[in-house]
């Protein structure tokens, strides 16, 4: 009898994961999660080739962002920065999903998303929207840091929820700018707004074609949008980003008088949008 009720007591605790279980979540192609890019098609170790290639625009775009942005950043807070440092991390870990396809790869490359989300929302987001029982900014921000620690953990049970839960949350940050620019007079910073939005409408429709149009897109023998939409995001990354630090800015450092200019020429239709300081006197402005 004794003996019963230890082997049920002994059967109800969870046991320690295997050393087999542990090395199959890193493996090839243990992710539910395959784009539509033919697998092993141009190497016999790089599962989906152009999704990994792709993905080295983040290598490109993040250290101009971090040259770009830094006097912003040394006159608001050098934490700034850590948002295009976590975009490095974005793209280590979208080249190595993409290269294995293993189940480990899709977790780091959706939380590296997360946490530049987190991020930008302790950094960014306005003052006079915190809820009633926040005081202050860093309160704020270890409120962030704990719901994404849950989130985080709430990753590994449910995977492939995280990347519709991520697109939810770009949603409300295009809501929240709608909503702080909607009396803006400044027709650079209305054309950026828009910009951003439609870099993320382009994006968000070619990962929306890779992922339920496949068949249309195999008929054609272009199965590239994915790739595509890592191009699109980091831009629509940079555009958002930008127009966030200026109504920051605007809030925060008002003295400074943020304006946006474009790299590598302002006189350019296209270009790396960035936040320039033209005051040093603590004048109030408005957006």
């Amino acid at each position: 009898m004794e003996r019963a009720v230890v082997d049920t007591f002994l059967t109800g605790i969870p046991s320690v994961p295997s050393a087999d279980k542990m090395a199959n979540i890193f493996s090839y192609e243990s992710s539910e999660v395959d784009w539509c890019e033919d697998n092993y098609k141009h190497s016999e170790i790089v599962v989906e080739y152009f999704n990994t290639f792709s993905s080295f625009i983040f290598f490109v775009i993040s250290p101009i962002m971090l040259y770009l942005l830094h006097p912003y950043a040394r006159e608001r807070n050098l934490a700034v920065h850590l948002v295009w440092i976590m975009m490095v991390f974005v793209g280590i870990f979208s080249i190595y999903f993409h290269m294995t396809l293993s189940f480990m790869g899709q977790i780091l490359d959706e939380l590296s998303i997360l946490w530049v989300l987190a991020i930008g929302y302790s950094l960014w987001f306005p003052r006079k929207h915190f809820p009633s029982f926040v005081t202050d900014r860093r309160s704020f921000s270890q409120l962030v840091l704990v719901m994404t620690f849950v989130t985080t953990l709430f990753s590994f049970y449910k995977p492939t929820a995280n990347a519709y839960a991520l697109n939810f949350f770009a949603i409300h940050i295009i809501y929240s700018l709608l909503v702080e620019l909607k009396d803006c007079p400044n027709k650079r910073v209305l054309r950026l707004t828009w910009a951003s939005i439609g870099l993320w409408v382009l994006a968000i429709s070619c990962w929306i074609s890779d992922r339920f149009g496949c068949s249309f897109w195999q008929k054609l023998n272009f199965c590239y949008l994915h790739g595509i939409w890592h191009i699109l995001i980091v831009l629509a990354t940079a555009y958002a980003s930008t127009l966030i630090a200026y109504l920051d800015a605007t809030l925060e450092i008002p003295y400074s008088l943020p304006d946006v200019q474009y790299w590598p020429r302002d006189s350019w239709a296209i270009g790396l949008p960035y936040i320039v300081l033209k005051g040093t006197t603590k004048l109030k402005k408005r957006c």
